[in-house]
């Protein structure tokens, strides 16, 4: 089919290519400019849907997605739909249209994965494992079917079975910072504070300012009696601009099971500011 390769406003594969190249607004200028000239193009609206999706805007990506997935049966582009259906807000939409994608033959693995994560945000837990497990039988070298179906168990509380989760995953992609925090919370809920601190302290030689980490060693290393060097990686942890750092750091405390009591958290919010700011964590 002749997509207008020789035509002044563009055509799909510009679109395609300005979206490889993570220039959504170019690529949304661009189908649109074709979807004036052949408003049914299907690749048109698909490559819009993706451009919209990229640029957060949900709701309209979910209209230019629908039209391109009208007369289809594409696996990934039906998954893309739910996607921006979930990212919409329209979650019995979205589960509706992946239980007819996964029937699709042959399966298709993303599938799974989108509608482990869609169980998962409506706190479905055991059907989302279900999900990713289902689709590592497709795709068993998918790292990050592994790592979703660690964070499920660990939602479910089933901590061993998200440490199996997360080594699997770390077998496959050994980079993995999802991953490797993934495992660290799971030992840190087995109370295996010396195996989840060596994993923080990994997760944070890729990702310094990592307030969740910060956080999360500064608790492992109460827990193992080291009290001031703890205590440093909760200070380290509201440093920055985000405000919402400060709250997590005093919420996390207040909570810590081990070191000091804090009878009211405005205790904990001055202890945290004992210490020059500009100081950095051991």
């Amino acid at each position: 089919m002749d997509h207008g390769t020789n035509r002044p406003f563009g055509n799909v594969e510009q679109a395609i290519a300005a979206l490889n190249a993570n220039r959504p607004l170019e690529a949304e200028r661009i189908a649109r400019d074709v979807l004036e000239n052949e408003p049914r193009h299907a690749g048109a609206f698909r490559v819009l849907g993706y451009a919209l999706l990229m640029q957060n805007r949900a709701q309209d990506a979910v209209a230019a997605l629908e039209a391109a997935v009208r007369d289809s049966h594409d696996p990934e582009l039906e998954t893309e739909f739910a996607i921006a259906l979930r990212h919409a807000g329209r979650h019995e939409e979205a589960l509706h249209q992946l239980k007819r994608t996964i029937k699709r033959k042959p399966p298709y693995a993303a599938a799974f994965h989108e509608l482990g994560c869609l169980l998962a945000t409506m706190k479905r837990y055991d059907e989302a494992i279900a999900a990713f497990k289902r689709g590592l039988e497709i795709a068993p070298m998918t790292p990050e079917l592994s790592i979703q179906l660690g964070y499920a168990y660990l939602n479910s509380a089933s901590f061993t079975d998200a440490k199996i989760a997360f080594d699997n995953a770390l077998h496959i992609a050994p980079a993995s910072r999802d991953a490797r925090f993934g495992m660290a919370m799971a030992h840190q809920e087995l109370g295996e504070f010396e195996q989840a601190a060596e994993d923080l302290r990994r997760c944070l030689m890729a990702t310094p300012d990592d307030p969740m980490a910060l956080l999360g060693l500064g608790n492992c290393l109460l827990a193992l009696g080291q009290h001031d060097a703890g205590y440093e990686y909760f200070r380290a942890a509201v440093r920055g601009e985000d405000p919402r750092r400060y709250g997590m750091a005093l919420g996390s405390l207040v909570k810590a099971a081990q070191g000091r009591f804090w009878l009211k958290p405005s205790d904990a919010a001055r202890f945290l500011r004992e210490r020059n700011a500009s100081a950095s964590a051991p």
